[in-house]
């Protein structure tokens, strides 16, 4: 599909590594960036990608099969400059000794990120991972990828910071290491100053207003357990909504400038979507509604929201080829159930005409391994003002995809964009057919495991 007119010759352009449903591709786009192509191996993420972005190339590869080349070919992009490639490589190995931590088989995505950037001569970069990387042992393997991008002719931002999502108007804590990076000829990005307190008060910045909390997050939405068709979908017309909070009506397109410098998109606000129910025994309701707010249920562990305080971060749990443990979401402050995956979306701050896949467990994993849009559109302005280059509000109003790529299982969503299915336990129970195949409480503690993400 060919890129809105806009984005010819005027928007800059950039590159999503690992792009998963699109965090980072949200606020980039919300900044000015015309996103050209997403880079994500599992199909079902490239599915949600595409669905949410119909003008961006969506590249359903490993970054490892990848050359630079290849993704302006892909792309349609020729020989236009490239002016930031960001994403979050995963990073696993430290534990070799007299090695570089950099030569770990286990981190060649990172050294692909490195690579792909310099084969694109993208002007900047933006790498993103988990705070852990900045602890301990950790540092030298920062200290590698600096003296790595440096050979190759990029300096990065130093010291290096983490982020704290909460500093930056959204309803949770969640802490992620940026590492800004550009050519030696190219200005350096700077970190975004913070915009908010976060609700909980841990931080007192002054001057700076308190951001949203969890009432003001998704206060306005309806309990699900009213809507008897939620068990078997993940959608449902309706107008039940009460008035919202100001994060509320951004979340809802209802301020004077919810796109920012995005594509608007056309869409249905009168439909609540990624809205399935989870079944839960009455014991379990039972636990949760005697389990104080702010506080962990005993049993299960689940951390039950404070209408006046921040969500918990919000993990992914873990993908089939290791296990498919599925990361907990927290309890409602108000309802003895589980939140759905559009409460998680409003708590990472992803607008309501976003669409998650159709199941919860692909759903939730899609949040919570994503960067939060606002966070992502702050650093995307600091890019964008080290470039030298102003923000251009566009004009055209663009269709989502086709909805059939919000229901797809990981053997369609393969076949759809013509890959081989990745290895995975869950593909038997992930689509939308298998719904009614509800899951209690046993079930799911069973198979709980949080992990870092």
């Amino acid at each position: 599909m060919k890129s809105p007119k806009t984005s010819k010759s005027k928007r800059p352009i950039g590159i999503d590594l690992f792009a998963g449903a699109g965090g980072l591709s949200l606020g980039f786009e919300q900044a000015g960036f015309d996103v050209a192509a997403a880079v994500e191996i599992d199909p079902v993420h490239c599915a949600i990608h595409k669905f949410n972005f119909p003008h961006c190339v969506v590249i359903p590869k490993s970054v490892s099969e990848l050359t630079g080349a290849e993704i302006r070919r892909l792309a349609n992009l020729g020989d236009k400059k490239i002016d930031c490639v960001f994403g979050g490589p995963p990073c696993q190995g430290f534990s070799l000794i007299g090695q570089r931590v950099l030569d770990d088989p286990r981190n060649s995505l990172v050294k692909d990120f490195v690579r792909i950037v310099s084969e694109l001569d993208a002007d900047t970069f933006v790498f993103e991972n988990v705070k852990g990387l900045t602890l301990g042992k950790h540092r030298a393997f920062l200290d590698e990828l600096v003296a790595e991008f440096d050979a190759r002719g990029y300096s990065i931002r130093l010291p290096w910071r983490v982020l704290d999502a909460a500093m930056y108007g959204v309803p949770q804590h969640r802490q992620r290491l940026i590492l800004f990076g550009a050519k030696k000829n190219v200005q350096l990005p700077d970190y975004p100053l913070a915009i908010t307190n976060p609700a909980d008060g841990s931080r007192n910045i002054l001057g700076l207003p308190h951001g949203p909390n969890c009432k003001d997050a998704i206060g306005d939405l309806p309990d699900v357990d009213r809507f008897e068709k939620l068990i078997e979908s993940d959608s449902i017309k309706t107008k039940a909504l009460k008035k919202p909070s100001p994060y509320a009506a951004e979340m809802r397109c209802l301020t004077d400038n919810p796109w920012h410098f995005g594509y608007q998109r056309n869409w249905d606000p009168n439909f609540l979507t990624s809205s399935a129910r989870t079944m839960h025994t009455d014991i379990s309701r039972l636990r949760f509604t005697e389990t104080e707010q702010g506080t962990a249920e005993p049993i299960s562990r689940f951390f039950k929201l404070s209408p006046v305080g921040l969500c918990n971060t919000l993990r992914a749990g873990t993908d089939g080829s290791r296990g498919a443990f599925t990361s907990p979401r927290p309890i409602h402050f108000n309802y003895a159930r589980c939140i759905t995956v559009r409460e998680m979306a409003r708590l990472h701050g992803f607008p309501d005409w976003f669409r998650l896949h159709s199941t919860k467990w692909h759903g939730g994993r899609q949040v919570g391994n994503a960067v939060p849009p606002p966070l992502a559109r702050k650093i995307a302005a600091e890019v964008i003002t080290a470039l030298g280059k102003s923000p251009i509000k566009p004009t055209e109003v663009i269709d989502l995809g086709d909805e059939t790529l919000l229901y797809m299982e990981l053997s369609e969503a393969a076949e759809h964009f013509g890959v081989e299915k990745p290895s995975s336990r869950r593909d038997k129970k992930s689509g939308a057919k298998k719904r009614k195949q509800s899951e209690t409480e046993a079930s799911r503690l069973s198979r709980l495991r949080l992990i870092n993400g």
